[in-house]
């Protein structure tokens, strides 16, 4: 599996942090650069043509984790991956307040709070979504994902209560299929 790590305009300890929670088997793992406008889905295709095989449709699947102004450019960047032939498994979109689904495949939403996971979801709710109930800051969802605790949209009506770390540990495993 290769997972794309998306992350925003925040420090990079932040994205140190979410990075230690994830699995260590989990494959390849690319970080777009921080120096790189997060928004910017140009400069987030560029980064992915330099550490993936070319052409996108002979590269392995991809899956992708991007979080707040990174949504915006790994939306526009996997969207424009698969265009080119490329194979994405799937995007999760972590408090991409505003960022529409584009794209066929899988989309994940997940928001800090109710407010963002209702208005987003105008925008395309995407095959499961997670909402942090009791709200948390926004940050925090990037940083502590195993404290945060909400529920588990999968489908309309149907919703578990867990953590976005069980969330992660279930999604995760579908990007890499």
């Amino acid at each position: 599996m290769t997972l794309i790590i998306c992350p925003g305009v925040h420090s990079p300890n932040l994205t140190a942090q979410f990075l230690a929670t994830l699995p260590r088997d989990i494959g390849e793992i690319w970080v777009v650069p921080t120096d790189y406008p997060p928004y910017s889905g140009w400069h987030t295709l560029q980064f992915m043509r330099q550490v993936l095989p070319s052409p996108p449709s002979g590269s392995p699947p991809l899956g992708m984790i991007a979080f707040s102004a990174g949504a915006v450019g790994g939306m526009m960047a996997a969207q424009q991956w698969e265009q080119w032939g490329g194979k994405v498994r799937g995007v999760m979109a972590w408090d991409g307040w505003g960022v529409p689904r584009l794209g066929r495949f899988p989309f994940y939403r997940v928001s800090h709070d109710h407010f963002t996971h209702w208005s987003s979801g105008l925008l395309g709710r995407g095959e499961e979504s997670f909402y942090a109930d009791p709200a948390v800051e926004h940050l925090n969802l990037w940083q502590s994902p195993g404290e945060v605790w909400g529920w588990w949209e999968k489908g309309w009506g149907m919703r578990r209560r867990c953590s976005l770390l069980e969330l992660l540990g279930e999604i995760l495993p579908r990007l890499a299929d």
